[in-house]
């Protein structure tokens, strides 16, 4: 039967080349990314070897535990369809036990159970330094990889059974891109750091934490024993407790998974029409209520939403780390935020959709289509600047460039709306259609999509330019002009916020035919 099994997915690597060229170019790319990608790594835990016992053995321990954690999470996380998921073979009457044997046999041919294999091979190449230490080493690449291979496939079975369905599988896309969005300081922060005054003694005190953990165990192992650590026999059964609880586990679930059907997805019940009930029926109100409802309820949006925090963060720690005085810094959060917040609605009509058509058989007017569409952005986006602006002001205790923060934030705001009530109508391009992963590849946006995010985005940037200079001058020539980039900013964005629904909803009057040809195609 395991035959059959490596049968069966070598076969199933082998269709997997058999695709589309496009396809085909992708697989292959990826491909060679795993294997420079593994040198890379394999090769810097090798040069380990001509280190001190104990750098390596704290070295080789972090990152170990880190690719295990790995194993635990990434399945969890991107939930991936699994062409050997156990309730495939519901059908067959095979015994459970000898399934999770073949399935398990079945995963170490993978390009992750060859990733393992290679650090495994690196770390006892590392611990080449006496007889000992190299036996210790074979002892922990035996149980690094079956530990490394199950906890994939215990992580992968729990994703299919609790996070099959579409709303899980979107919460834990927007927790992915959230971490993927912080990776990029974190990045420049190991890029920056003096490894040798700094570094190592963080390793060292992580390395003292997870060396008694299921994660670094088994890594720990061999530097144990090259630095006369008596302690090497715990983590030895640390680490064989673990990979036998992953066993267990593994069984239990292949077992649960054969006799149960696929989880079908709860409907959620909703009372009362919502924000239909809380705002006034008019044209205006309904289409604010509808955007709401979007903006809390479809994917596309919520990711969008979760994003918009996330970059300032990684703005700050990448400047922080730049040296980049903390009183200038203390001016990005809020403001990019609410930039980020009002340019979200720049392409609004297309992910409408054919539910455009309502509009344009309703008769709606242009400009109460753009006061609704601008609705959701200014009811977070005003709280947003003015508690985002107090709370920064507490921070840096200058509370004399209050009104500036509030000017600032505000005038970029009441811009950003603006500016995309008319992008959206004049320039819009194909979106993720509604229903679908908000990590979905849309049709091919051409130059109109990236023309339609540049000037849109510039011109913001440009509108609060006034603002900006007023702040400098009120650095060394004094409070007042902080207020006075509170005037030019609320007037000179609250006029860009009029004059741009105002032009918006004339483009959508004109040209709605034309624009619900374009939803109905996209």
């Amino acid at each position: 039967m395991v035959a059959q099994f490596l049968g069966l997915k070598l076969t199933l690597l082998r269709n997997a080349l058999t695709r589309s060229p496009v396809q085909l170019a992708g697989i292959l790319f990826a491909l060679l990314w795993a294997i420079v990608l593994t040198l890379i790594v394999a090769g810097t835990i090798v040069g380990l070897r001509g280190t001190t016992p104990e750098i390596a053995r704290a070295v080789v321990i972090v990152f170990g535990s880190a690719v295990v954690l790995g194993f635990l999470l990434i399945p969890l996380v991107f939930g991936a369809d699994d062409p050997l998921d156990p309730r495939r073979f519901t059908l067959l009457g095979l015994d459970p036990s000898k399934l999770t044997i073949g399935l398990t046999v079945a995963a170490g041919v993978s390009v992750a159970a060859v990733f393992i294999t290679v650090l495994s091979i690196a770390q006892i190449v590392t611990w080449t330094r006496d007889a000992v230490s190299v036996l210790l080493a074979v002892l922990a690449a035996v149980i690094i990889i079956p530990t490394c291979v199950l906890a994939s496939r215990v992580s992968t079975a729990l994703s299919a059974l609790y996070i099959s369905t579409r709303r899980a599988r979107e919460v834990a896309g927007v927790a992915l891109v959230v971490v993927l969005s912080g990776i990029a300081p974190l990045v420049a922060l190991f890029a920056s750091m003096d490894w040798e005054s700094r570094g190592l003694p963080i390793v060292r005190r992580i390395a003292a934490v997870v060396t008694w953990t299921p994660l670094g165990a088994a890594w720990s192992i061999p530097g144990d024993a090259a630095n006369g650590r008596p302690e090497v026999w715990a983590k030895i059964l640390i680490a064989l407790t673990f990979l036998a609880a992953l066993a267990a586990a593994w069984r239990l679930l292949v077992g649960y998974m054969v006799v149960r059907p696929e989880r079908a997805p709860s409907r959620a019940v909703y009372r009362g029409l919502g924000w239909f009930d809380v705002l006034p029926a008019s044209p205006t109100g309904a289409i604010a209520a509808r955007s709401l409802s979007y903006w809390s309820r479809d994917a596309r949006y919520r990711v969008a939403l979760a994003v918009i925090p996330v970059v300032p963060i990684v703005m700050v720690i990448v400047l922080m780390i730049a040296g980049v005085p903390s009183e200038i810094i203390a001016w990005i959060p809020v403001p990019v935020m609410c930039l980020f917040l009002g340019w979200s609605a720049h392409n609004d009509i297309a992910h409408d959709s054919t539910a455009f058509w309502a509009h344009v058989s309703a008769h709606t007017p242009g400009r109460d289509d753009r006061w609704g569409r601008a609705i959701p952005a200014l009811v977070l986006g005003i709280p947003l600047a003015v508690v985002g602006s107090i709370i920064s002001v507490a921070v840096t205790s200058n509370w004399a460039a209050l009104p500036g923060f509030i000017g600032l934030s505000l005038g970029v705001l009441f811009a950003g709306v603006g500016i995309s009530s008319v992008v959206s109508a004049a320039a819009p391009y194909p979106a993720v259609l509604p229903g679908n992963s908000p990590f979905a590849q849309p049709q091919a946006m051409g130059t109109t999509g990236a023309l339609a995010q540049s000037i849109s985005f510039s011109a913001i940037l440009v509108s609060v330019i006034p603002t900006v200079i007023a702040i400098v001058v009120a650095h060394s020539s004094g409070a007042g002009w902080y207020w006075l980039a509170l005037i030019i900013g609320v007037i000179l964005g609250f006029v860009l916020l009029y004059g741009g629904i105002k032009v918006g909803g004339r483009i959508v009057a004109r040209h709605s035919p034309e624009l619900l040809a374009f939803t109905m195609r996209n």
